[in-house]
């Protein structure tokens, strides 16, 4: 099969286009043909891109752990997918991932793809909507009526989290450049922010969640705009002090997103019954993927952006 693999630690000059060895799948494993992969412009830098989750070093690893695409081939003890099924998920990243015409996944990472999209449309949300997913209500718990400042908003988590936020019935203020304004606002910001031109804690006050996909001092800013007892969630650094937090009775987060069955199924629903839409920056095909990583590693990309695997 033909493949983008790493061939050394570093930037995106290191991705190579070439032949590979098909896999194929073990017991609880299934084999899909990879339509589309998403793109995650960091994971070049991750120590899990190079290595197992045991520690040993791995030889020319796959990036793009996210995508949509077709069961061709399930593993014993696999019963809840047949050969056909248009799935999408997120694949751990200390696995190879789905830049290639054919991927590994764990049956409990895949969840039937929403119906309502393409592959390409799909290969856009499993990452970036699984770590918004995961922000709001599993580590913030963030409720109806609650305020969230999102940070970053227009970027591939901050437009899956203003849109979960306005479908929960949160009222969102974002972050964002004087370009992205009305599309914020169209997927649901009542409050957009010019970053470039305004300093947020200065217009903001008494929020019950931050979401920072900025990091740096983003983070320190955002704790003095939080009500007594809020929660800041970090996606990009750690968490501040404890100490620094507990002067502001704020609760700190920082977490790493996990693939997960039941919550790609949720988001699916939600995404066919209309709440939801992917936003894409950018299709190149596969064999254009060292383009693809050098333009995601500049960084401001509004939405995803996407390997076209099968035109």
């Amino acid at each position: 099969m033909k493949a983008i693999r790493i061939h050394g630690r570093g930037g995106a000059d290191h991705l190579v286009y070439e032949d590979a060895p098909k896999p194929e799948p073990g017991p609880g494993e299934v084999l899909v043909r990879v339509h589309a992969a998403g793109v995650i412009a960091t994971e070049l830098t991750w120590d899990e891109t190079y290595r197992t989750g045991a520690g040993i070093q791995r030889t020319y690893p796959i990036p793009g752990h996210d995508f949509s695409g077709v069961v061709e081939e399930a593993g014993a003890d696999v019963t809840n997918l047949a050969k056909g099924a248009e799935v999408y998920a997120l694949i751990d990243f200390d696995r190879d991932g789905a830049a290639a015409e054919y991927a590994i996944v764990r049956q409990e990472e895949l969840a039937l793809k929403p119906r309502s999209l393409d592959h390409v449309q799909a290969a856009a949300v499993p990452l970036t909507a699984l770590t918004a997913w995961q922000a709001l209500f599993e580590h913030a718990g963030l409720q109806k009526g609650q305020t969230i400042l999102i940070h970053g908003a227009a970027g591939g988590v901050g437009v899956f989290a203003v849109q979960f936020a306005r479908w929960a019935g949160a009222r969102v203020i974002a972050t964002g450049s004087a370009a992205n304004h009305d599309l914020l606002r169209e997927l649901g910001a009542s409050e957009v922010i010019d970053y470039t031109t305004t300093r947020f804690e200065e217009v903001v006050k008494d929020v019950d969640v931050v979401l920072d996909s900025i990091g740096g001092e983003t983070i320190h800013r955002s704790l003095q705009i939080i009500k007594p007892g809020g929660t800041l969630v970090s996606i990009t650094s750690p968490r501040p002090s404890f100490d620094e937090a507990k002067a502001f009775h704020v609760r700190p987060i920082w977490f790493i997103v996990r693939p997960n069955h039941d919550q790609l199924t949720r988001i699916a629903s939600v995404i066919d019954e209309g709440h939801i839409r992917p936003i894409i920056d950018t299709v190149l095909p596969l064999s254009q993927a060292r383009q693809a990583y050098e333009y995601g590693a500049k960084g401001h990309t509004r939405g995803k952006i996407v390997l076209s695997v099968v035109e």
